[in-house]
């Protein structure tokens, strides 16, 4: 498969399971007030299911990378999950000096962000 083809794949798969992810955390939102313990449980856990296909689609897609395309996806990983760890540690000890808690659902989006910084300094520099 050509990176280009490869890149179609990916970005319909990806596409796919995150317009299921939105409608399905909607739904959980909706829902997740309106149900018992049990149900609660499983409605809360619900948009993992749509995440899980999105993460199968980039594991497929780094498979399918050629080489270069893989160190980027590996330098902007480290970047992204060596910041995160960093700043998630600095603000836990910052909540030991009384600053306000937080939520843990905003860890994966931090570390997706930050992973795309990590990508675009790794793409500039190995274009």
């Amino acid at each position: 498969m050509s990176q280009q083809s490869a890149a179609r794949a990916y970005t319909r798969e990806f596409g796919v399971a995150m317009a299921w992810y939105v409608i399905v955390v909607l739904a959980s939102i909706s829902l997740v007030g309106g149900v018992g313990q049990p149900i609660k449980t499983l409605v809360a856990l619900a948009p993992l299911i749509p995440a899980t296909f999105a993460l199968f689609a980039y594991l497929r897609f780094v498979s399918r990378m050629d080489e270069l395309g893989r160190r980027i996806q590996l330098e902007a990983l480290a970047f992204g999950f060596g910041a995160a760890g960093m700043l998630t540690f600095a603000y836990g000890f910052l909540e030991n000096a009384g600053f306000p808690q937080l939520s843990y659902i905003w860890v994966f989006p931090l570390m997706i962000a930050l992973w795309g910084i990590g990508g675009a300094i790794a793409l500039r520099r190995f274009r």
